[in-house]
């Protein structure tokens, strides 16, 4: 049995699975669909990285916008960094309330008069009074995320680069 006979050696076999699994089909694929076009790991780890970090911005609504206007001020691959922007959707969601925390923390902004649920229901009730009620707690969180990344989205892109150059050069070489 050689090393490329088993799907877990072999990035290629794996992608062509029967039955790809979720991060299979939506972020392992597309990475070595990316790989095979001719990016760069480099570029790939900072794209992913860039839209990750975007993806968790508090600003609900608004990551792919941001994604794409980075990814092209920037020129990143606007494909990996839209495939990292909505994988982390739920997280999107789930850290909007922690960076509304920190940002109360930090600027003393004060509690928000809704939590959870009811201010939910509240913004799908009167969109634009939540709306403006919520600016002063949302800028300081969106302070608070910018900070953060600034240092996630370089510590992130650090991570991702040897895994993409092992995966680049493993895919390169079952090629030829």
């Amino acid at each position: 049995m050689t090393p490329h006979s088993n799907p877990l050696n072999d990035p290629v076999a794996s992608a062509t699975e029967a039955h790809p699994s979720f991060f299979q089909r939506r972020l392992i694929t597309p990475i070595l669909d990316l790989l095979r076009m001719g990016a760069t790991p480099e570029k790939l780890a900072w794209s992913l990285a860039a839209g990750l970090i975007i993806g968790i911005n508090p600003l609900l609504g608004s990551t792919t916008l941001v994604c794409l206007l980075v990814a092209l001020a920037t020129r990143l691959n606007m494909v990996a960094s839209q495939i990292a922007n909505h994988l982390v959707y739920p997280l999107e969601i789930a850290l909007f309330f922690v960076f509304i925390r920190v940002g109360d923390r930090i600027f003393h902004t004060g509690h928000l008069p809704l939590e959870g649920h009811a201010l939910i229901h509240e913004a799908r009730i009167h969109p634009i009074e939540t709306t403006r009620m919520l600016w002063s707690w949302e800028w300081h969180a969106l302070l608070v995320w910018a900070g953060f990344a600034a240092f996630a989205i370089p510590l992130l892109a650090t991570l991702f680069t040897p895994p993409l150059r092992r995966l680049h050069h493993r895919l390169h070489k079952s090629q030829s």
